[in-house]
């Protein structure tokens, strides 16, 4: 027996309530979902669309990453909500600063990936996270960044022409139909990042709404980060 996975299915996983402490005295609620039986190859730390457009940890793709690669791609993924963000898990302190004093959210996630000792951190970031992302991962030791539908309105041309000077993978996934930037101009504006890789998804909107594009998403997430897990399954056995 097996059943298919999508939508809301949740597969096996260690899942742990988690906060996060920031530099300026918050703390934030999230979740640590760890393969229930091996330890993770690599880590996802995702960063979550627009607060007060109602993104926030459960946003579904980050939701879906959390239920699913663990059990199908060896993953560890962290999700939480920066600040003054809430969702069913709990509201994180302080209030949203538009992705200045966010900062400092992304600082607490990565110095929790450090204390517990999770491998290879990735950063995921979707919308307004791509954002965080774009502006701040330079500052912290990490294998790589996947931007989901990048909108470019707070990171600066000179903040996202600096990945240049690194070796970081950068990977870039664009919907062919996204509300703010689509791929034509989406390759201009991160042709100052050469070794960037940009994947125009055909048919893709902002949100990645549908379970194809759910599995579009999760596959190009875990072929950068453990390509071997690959293809992802769709049924899991059940007893």
């Amino acid at each position: 027996m097996s059943t298919e996975i999508r939508g809301p299915v949740e597969l096996p996983a260690r899942r742990e309530d988690i906060e996060l402490r920031t530099a300026d005295g918050l703390t934030l609620v999230g979740e640590l979902a760890v393969p229930s039986e091996t330890p993770p190859v690599a880590t996802l730390v995702t960063l979550h669309p627009l607060p007060t457009a109602g993104g926030f940890m459960d946003s579904h793709i980050i939701r879906k990453a959390a239920a699913r690669l663990p059990a199908l791609a060896d993953l560890a993924v962290l999700r939480f909500n920066t600040r003054g963000t809430t969702s069913p898990r709990g509201t994180s302190d302080g209030a949203f600063d538009g992705g200045e004093a966010e900062r400092q959210d992304v600082a607490a996630a990565m110095a929790f990936i450090r204390e517990r000792g999770l491998p290879r951190p990735w950063l995921l970031g979707w919308s307004f996270g791509t954002e965080l992302a774009l502006k701040y991962g330079r500052e912290h030791d990490i294998e790589g960044v996947i931007l989901l539908s990048p909108p470019l309105h707070r990171a600066s041309a000179e903040e996202v022409a600096a990945w240049a000077g690194t070796d970081v993978p950068v990977v870039v996934l664009v919907p062919e139909f996204d509300d703010y930037l689509r791929p034509p101009e989406a390759r201009e504006r991160f042709a100052s990042i050469p070794h960037a890789r940009l994947i125009a998804v055909e048919g893709g909107k902002h949100l990645w709404v549908g379970e194809t594009q759910t599995r579009r998403v999760l596959t190009e997430i875990v072929g950068a980060v453990n390509p071997s897990a690959l293809p992802l399954a769709t049924e899991w056995p059940i007893d």
